[in-house]
């Protein structure tokens, strides 16, 4: 993130695959979209009421997934890598329309959203961002889950670290810098599940359409998967890809610290709908200039408080 001032995608592009849970072929079109419109979602497959916003509010289901739904209950499901990789470009504003409810899990990571838009490039406006800043530490835990979000003075930080009695995942850890750190095996690292777990998944109508194509799949102390692991911590690293897509639903990239243990979608969620519950904990400011943030975050003449 190296000129802080609003960026579109600058042409059209399109994707096309499976959804891993409805199992449906999708075809999916990403375009320019304006300063300050935010990323919208428009469902093609309806004609009306078919505009939704991913917003952590507008969250209607976090089970394996991120799934946002408008008022009218139009949905739009597995947002979660498609907005990492546009928090990861700086992608601050792109209209997407797909012909059903899940966006292509392709890979099962953001590798080809990423190749993808970093080909077509951005195209900038003269509109600056805005940033929401972290004022106070914000804590959950539930049973042995536990996430917070506290103030960092430049950057996100995201440290996550995932536990499992399946003896070949065990225990990971890693910790990120968002706007400074090499986020290629973030980018890279997929979606897993445990063998045991795929017939569970598909009785509640989950998993559809997963495979070993869009999918680790990981059986006692092995994965089935022909070519292994793309990096060391590659479970991890897709649990911190996750975080970061459904952090970027507040609309802005944030200045915080972020920790979280055996977490995923729905603790987030429920952490960013308590730290919007108050408007002491945070801070919404306006970029003014063309700043890294490390020096943006330290001069107060270049940030205006707009709430």
């Amino acid at each position: 993130m190296s000129v802080l001032s609003q960026s579109t995608i600058a042409k059209k592009v399109s994707f096309s695959g499976i959804g891993i849970h409805t199992g449906r072929e999708v075809k999916m079109s990403i375009l320019p979209a304006p300063p300050n419109s935010g990323i919208i979602f428009k469902r093609i497959d309806l004609n009306k009421n078919n505009i939704v916003i991913p917003n952590f509010e507008n969250v209607s289901e976090a089970t394996l997934c991120t799934t946002v739904s408008n008022q009218f209950g139009v949905k739009v499901s597995t947002i979660e890598h498609l907005m990492a990789s546009f928090l990861g470009v700086g992608v601050d504003n792109a209209l997407i329309e797909l012909d059903t409810q899940e966006v292509p899990i392709l890979d099962g990571s953001a590798k080809h959203f990423i190749k993808t838009l970093k080909e077509v490039g951005l195209k900038t406006s003269d509109v600056p961002i805005k940033l929401i800043k972290i004022n106070n530490l914000i804590e959950l835990e539930d049973g042995n889950k536990y996430i917070s979000l506290d103030k960092s003075n430049t950057t996100l930080e995201i440290e996550f670290e995932i536990s499992y009695k399946n003896q070949y995942i065990n225990s990971q850890k890693n910790k990120i810098n968002v706007f400074e750190d090499n986020l290629d095996d973030i980018f890279n690292s997929r979606t897993f599940c445990l063998y045991e777990d795929i017939e569970k998944l598909k009785k509640v109508g989950l998993g559809k359409g997963g495979s070993l194509e869009n999918a680790i799949v990981v059986k006692d102390d092995r994965i089935l998967n022909e070519n292994g692991l793309r990096n060391k911590n590659e479970f991890v690293n897709h649990k911190i890809l996750d975080c970061m897509g459904d952090l970027y639903l507040v609309g802005y990239r944030i200045i915080g610290s972020l920790k979280c243990s055996h977490g995923g979608h729905n603790l987030t969620n429920k952490l960013l709908r308590k730290v919007f519950s108050d408007n002491k904990n945070y801070s919404l400011l306006e970029i003014k200039g063309k700043n890294l943030p490390h020096s943006l975050m330290n001069n107060r003449h270049n940030l205006k408080s707009i709430a």
